[in-house]
């Protein structure tokens, strides 16, 4: 089993101490996601560990034979190439045998009876069948297709940021590397390009470490979980969803964290947890059993709340209204006879394919691009802050503490409170220490998270936020989630991110293309379950299976009386359920007082979630036999 180790690894970046001394192994088969705040070398580590890097200190073993494919955030790629020969750039051992093999026969083709280049063309031919070559060029063009790229002749330089980061994590993918290494993958692919991501990534036989901010990917695909904090490196077992329960208890057990970061936490994991049984289909026993028991639970972690409500500037009854919109570039049309109206507490997502015209309409409403005909009218008290996509141009000379107070030094909360600029700063986590940097020194992560807070600190009362998700950390996206929940303006959003779009969107904008849009209430999981249903109603699969369940025999009779086995269940199952629950308050107690037994943690993380299944099932049981008694 081949496996990397990295040992007492060390990185600065001038006066900028990334981590020390941090060290840990990744074997076959080990999916892991590296998660951390922006600026805290999560993108320097993957490199390094790449090879593309070198640290200050600390060494990387691997076995000869190791091989690494690395995807970069943003990609470096040659523009005067196609397509296709982009993915095939690179030093992997099957694509510079690709490359050998198709010079040889080019030199073949000017000296067909040279003995020695058929000798050398017949030893190429025997390592690509070892390394299965043949396959890569019907993989490359799959995988490329797969991911929204079509036209692989086509010049690298005429394509978008969006498709050149495709076309580099194609450029990876079918290497078959024992190590996969991935900055962003994510970023400009639609869901239908992520599902498959996750479906090929399942299969891939090698070791897999990511950056991701989509944290339903990570959920999925990850079964353990880095952290980088404070300079050093944690290790969790399992995916995002233990990695957050793991989190909160670290964050408990350690003095010197600040209330509001635990706290944060934890609401994210009431949150996982509340979303999973929402959108799930159960019985209405089990649904009520569960929401108390989540009740008590809530009362006691959810005490302190983290506030950063901002007051808002008030919001009249009009907010935004097109009437008839058209807007179309060159042969492009974005929008068609488009209405649409916007409420006062509406909260919208945008959603479609790359290139349908989603920033546009973000555009036009901001007022920054005019429409070609129509009408375009906006309420007399509307103060939109927009977050776009590109990076706003800052003064990098000057301190974050300065650049946050040209915009405001105080604002005010939902409560008649007052919040300084740099109490802001810590919220959004800048430490105290860190205000008088200059922002030339920030990375782009950082940046952004910082263009982020000035735009909030506006007191807006309508927010436009395009692909917030592709720059900012996961912690960072909790900390605005959590304002959004208390914001009381407008928000309208054009992301890909499943996450965020569940717990921002109530009602999502559907851009097909050609200036038609569609329109759905509920959130964007929801939107996909209705979608799928709708696709299998099409394809009849339902009509069938209803024909084939009637006619092969007729619907049986309720039962009306236990029987004899069934009787001794429902005689005990009150008493079994009140056995798993004390179990479960149990276990709730022993990991509040488990300290850093990160071990023990885990393991009383694991009884509890068999028992919580047990528990599923009884109350299914439960709610079965009850049927049947009260008949």
């Amino acid at each position: 089993m081949k496996s990397i180790s990295i040992e007492n690894l060390s990185k600065s970046y001038g006066e900028k101490e990334l981590f020390q001394d941090i060290s840990f192994a990744i074997s076959d088969k080990e999916r892991v996601g590296l998660i951390g705040i922006n600026g805290t070398g999560k993108s320097s580590l993957l490199k390094i560990v790449a090879g593309i890097d070198i640290p200050d200190s600390g060494e990387i073993i691997a076995p000869k034979d190791y091989s690494i494919a690395y995807s970069a955030q943003t990609p470096d790629i040659n523009p005067d190439l196609s397509v296709l020969d982009q993915v095939y750039e690179g030093d992997a051992p099957v694509l510079t045998l690709i490359k050998k093999y198709e010079a040889l026969l080019l030199r073949l083709d000017t000296d067909p009876e040279n003995s020695s280049l058929h000798e050398a063309l017949f030893d190429v031919q025997k390592k690509m069948d070892a390394l299965d070559g043949w396959d890569v060029h019907t993989n490359a063009k799959t995988v490329l297709m797969k991911l929204g790229i079509e036209n692989f002749d086509k010049k690298v330089g005429e394509l978008s940021g969006g498709q050149k980061k495709r076309i580099a994590l194609a450029q990876v993918l079918i290497q078959n590397p024992d190590l996969l290494i991935l900055d962003e993958p994510t970023n400009h692919l639609d869901f239908e390009a992520v599902k498959w991501l996750e479906d090929y990534l399942a299969r891939f036989n090698g070791a897999l470490l990511l950056v991701t901010h989509d944290r339903y990917f990570l959920d999925r695909v990850t079964n353990r979980m880095f952290e980088l904090d404070g300079g050093n490196l944690y290790s969790y077992k399992g995916n995002y969803s233990e990695f957050l329960q793991a989190k909160a208890l670290r964050e408990e057990n350690e003095a010197a964290t600040l209330d509001k970061q635990k706290n944060l936490f934890r609401r994210e994991l009431e949150w996982i947890r509340r979303g999973a049984k929402a959108r799930s289909t159960k019985q209405k026993a089990r649904i009520q059993r569960f929401d108390v028991l989540d009740q008590q639970i809530s009362s006691v972690k959810t005490s302190e709340k983290l506030d950063i409500s901002l007051k808002g500037s008030r919001l009249g009854k009009q907010v935004f209204e097109l009437a008839g919109a058209n807007k179309q570039y060159k042969d492009t049309v974005i929008l068609k006879d488009f209405n649409l109206l916007v409420k006062p507490g509406d909260r919208i997502g945008i959603i479609g394919k790359n290139g349908a015209g989603k920033s546009t309409v973000l555009n036009i409403l901001a007022g920054k691009t005019p429409l070609d005909s129509g009408d375009y009218i906006i309420g007399q008290t509307v103060k939109v802050a927009y977050y776009t996509q590109e990076n706003e141009e800052m003064d990098t000379s000057k301190r974050m503490i300065e650049y946050l107070k040209e915009t405001a030094e105080v604002i005010h909360t939902s409560d008649g409170k007052t919040i300084s600029a740099a109490q802001m700063l810590e919220r959004f986590l800048f430490p105290m220490h860190t205000h008088g940097t200059i922002i030339a020194k920030l990375s782009g992560g950082e940046r952004r998270r910082l263009y982020l807070l000035k735009i909030l600190m506006g007191e807006p009362n309508v927010l436009l936020l395009d692909e917030p998700t592709n720059d900012l950390d996961t912690q960072t996206l909790m900390v605005l989630e959590d304002y959004l929940e208390d914001f009381a303006g407008v928000v309208i959003t054009v992301s890909h991110d499943r996450y965020f779009l569940d717990k921002v969107a109530e009602t999502l904008l559907i851009v097909q293309g050609n200036g038609q849009f569609d329109s759905y209430y509920g959130n964007y999981s929801e939107y996909l379950e209705a979608e799928k249903r709708k696709e299998q109603q099409e394809t009849g699969k339902i009509k069938k299976e209803k024909q084939i369940e009637v006619s092969a025999a007729p619907a049986p009779k309720k039962k009306v009386k236990l029987n004899f086995n069934e009787q001794r269940e429902w005689d005990t199952i009150d008493e079994n359920m009140e056995q798993v629950e004390s179990r479960i308050g149990e276990i709730e107690k022993e990991l509040e007082t488990v300290g850093s037994d990160f071990e023990k943690a885990n393991q009383l993380l694991q009884e509890s979630e068999e028992l919580n299944q047990r528990l599923e099932h009884l109350i299914e049981r439960w709610s079965y036999l009850s049927e049947i008694v009260e008949k």
